[in-house]
């Protein structure tokens, strides 16, 4: 995992090449990267999507996921974290800590995943380990374990020494792997000496636990620290561990696509075993499927093995229904939660060029959001609107690219537009009373409250079911997400406390289905009872630039009814720290650029959202039939209209 340029994929071309998968390391620039394998990829130079692939060294297999940098494709970096036994952090020597590095370090640091440190790119002009390390051990807040230094940095001739090893061991680390243990302590104490292999394995604890995080060097494009780095991992990462005899257990990580096989499932397999032309069952959903075809994942290709065991990945055919963070068989504490670097913050309407690809552009949307579940495909079917959500312009452009070379349609992503919330402004109360026509019966009363900000949704019931019966308050329940969809003003509703204090079913007239229906009409109602106050995402930004471009940034900044801390001054430049709401601050690092001749440097990632005018916000005419306009929704809800 990296920032974006940082050099994982020429990394992984060079552990291929040592292990003896492929005869030569692939290069990113001439695109033939043996991970990066779609043509966009190859012609860009960037990876917009994560890659496996598996080799041996030492008689170890070891499986190797590439993520995606660009923050464009954080969502494939999100799915990835729920995976890894331990992640390689590539940081360059020459950009340092940038801001996809800190949001990457804070989800592993939080998830206690062993991490190693590699600074790549020593070689090349520019280069600043210590800036780097001082970076690392600042900004993220960690002093990671150096085992190696090095000499001529900038150059080609650049020199990596270890400092960890069988002939060298310095009085440092020797302190800093002993002081965790009482029996090592005082044999330091004593003055006593260790042989190599005891304190290694000590080192090997430390870092499987978290205790210590190691560091390296090295330069990919030179091949340089690539063997130091590979026994690293051989040496200090956790095996992937797992009871193959215990009952399957397995992760769907990932949804891709096979010309010949069709849909893939990509799994973890956390306990027991899987083989072909097994029927497996789908703990989230609920239902069973055959297995038609195991594979070893390799790079850009699958080796069929016909079964795979706990501690391995594997691509799945013939789950038709599988979708990205089911469980597969028996639901245990070894599979991680979700984790959530970045979130969507525009929408844009995508348009066939050949209105009569609309149906086929449909369908390609559909089979892009079960693989990217981040995207949020959205079908109006009445407006013949298709919208997606998305992080960024290069995303934009990467996905018009996919639906032209996988699928076959030229589209384009067009209107992009900043992804607002609403959220209650007051306390209120929301009525439905849905009798007619019959048969049917729903009657409820819901308290809606402003909730606390990025809070979410938040629902309880107070009835008993004498009031109303458990299997239609469990039909409220699940209704309420797609309730707050959209609210008065256009948007989704968040930060909101829903409580269901009065409600009445009829023994004879009552459905399940009508507790649905009337979910949404008691909602909007509140909702027009309270007023909502439009919410806007903010970035939470960090400049350094030469200190006679402050003032001007500052001004900026208050232009663009942004914040920002007392500036840091240091060595002729300075740093601001601050938040900016995103709809006023789309094209500032491009301005930003210009103005400083590209001598400023700008990080950004997402705040939070936060109150703002309708006057500053947008607000949008509701997409579809409203709950307000009872008679045509409910008639839309019961079918009877298209």
């Amino acid at each position: 995992m990296a920032h974006a340029d940082a050099g994982k994929t020429t990394i992984t071309e060079q552990f291929l090449y040592l292990s003896g998968q492929i005869s030569e390391p692939g290069s990113v620039d001439k695109g033939n990267a043996q991970t990066d394998f779609l043509a966009v990829e190859k012609e860009r130079g960037i990876s917009v999507s994560s890659s496996h692939t598996s080799f041996l060294w030492k008689n170890v297999r070891i499986n190797l996921v590439d993520t995606p940098g660009h923050v464009d494709f954080s969502a494939d970096a999100e799915r990835m974290m729920r995976i890894p036994d331990a992640v390689i952090l590539v940081i360059s020597a020459v950009e340092g800590v940038q801001a996809h590095t800190e949001t990457l370090w804070r989800a592993l640091y939080e998830r206690k995943i062993p991490v190693v440190f590699f600074i790549n790119k020593i070689d090349r002009l520019g280069a600043d380990t210590i800036s780097v390390l001082h970076a690392i051990e600042n900004e993220l807040n960690i002093k990671p374990l150096l085992l190696q230094k090095v000499d001529g940095e900038g150059d080609a001739s650049v020199y990596i020494k270890s400092l960890w090893d069988s002939s060298h061991m310095t009085p440092e680390l020797i302190e800093q792997v002993v002081e965790s243990d009482e029996a090592l302590l005082n044999k330091y104490l004593d003055g006593k000496e260790f042989a190599f292999p005891e304190l290694n394995g000590q080192l090997t604890h430390l870092v499987r636990n978290c205790k210590h995080y190691p560091l390296l060097f090295g330069s990919a494009k030179l091949g340089l620290g690539m063997e130091d780095l590979l026994n690293c991992v051989e040496q200090y990462f956790p095996e992937a561990g797992g009871d193959s005899s215990k009952p399957f257990s397995a992760l769907v990580y990932g949804i891709g696509h096979d010309k010949i096989m069709g849909k893939l499932a990509y799994v973890r397999v956390y306990q027991g075993a899987i083989r072909t032309r097994e029927v497996i069952h789908n703990s989230t959903q609920g239902i069973e499927e055959k297995v038609t075809q195991v594979r070893r994942l390799l790079s850009g290709k699958h080796e069929e093995t016909g079964s795979v065991e706990a501690g391995d990945l594997a691509a799945i055919s013939g789950l038709r229904s599988a979708s990205v963070g089911d469980i597969l068989g028996e639901v245990n504490g070894q599979i991680p939660e979700a984790v959530q670097l970045r979130i969507p913050l525009m929408q844009v309407q995508v348009k066939a060029q050949d209105p009569k690809d609309y149906p086929a552009l449909a369908e390609a949307l559909q089979e892009l959001s079960a693989e990217d579940p981040a995207l949020e495909f959205e079908w109006l079917k009445e407006e013949s609107e298709l919208l997606i959500k998305v992080m960024g312009w290069i995303q934009m452009e990467i996905l018009e690219r996919i639906l032209s070379d996988r699928f076959g349609i030229v589209a384009r992503l067009e209107n992009p537009s900043i992804i607002y919330k609403e959220t209650p402004s007051s306390i209120a109360k929301g009525f439905v009373r849905y009798w007619m026509p019959k048969p049917c019966w729903a009657i409820m009363k819901f308290c809606i409250e402003p909730g606390e900000r990025g809070s979410g949704v938040e629902y309880k019931s107070l009835l008993s079911v004498n009031d109303v019966q458990q299997k239609y308050q469990n039909e409220v329940e699940k209704s309420i997400m797609g309730a707050l969809k959209q609210g008065i003003k256009g948007w989704e509703v968040t930060d909101i406390r829903i409580t269901l204090i009065e409600g009445e079913d009829h023994p004879v007239h009552s459905r399940p289905g009508d507790f649905a229906i009337a979910t949404p009409m008691g909602i909007m109602d509140g909702l027009v009872n309270t007023g909502t106050t439009l919410l806007e995402p903010l970035i939470r930004y960090k400049i350094e630039a030469p200190e006679e471009l402050l003032g001007v940034v500052v001004g900026d900044i208050t232009q663009m009814r942004g914040s920002f801390e007392s500036p840091v001054l240091q060595n002729g430049r300075f740093i601001l720290i601050g938040v900016l709401p995103l709809a006023t601050s789309l094209d500032f690092p491009v301005k930003l650029s210009s103005r400083s001749g590209g001598k400023a440097r700008i990080s950004t990632h997402f705040e939070a959202y936060g109150n703002c005018t309708d006057e500053q916000g947008i607000i949008r005419p509701y997409k579809g039939i409203s709950p307000l306009d009872t008679a045509k929704y409910i008639l839309k809800a019961r079918g009877a209209i298209q």
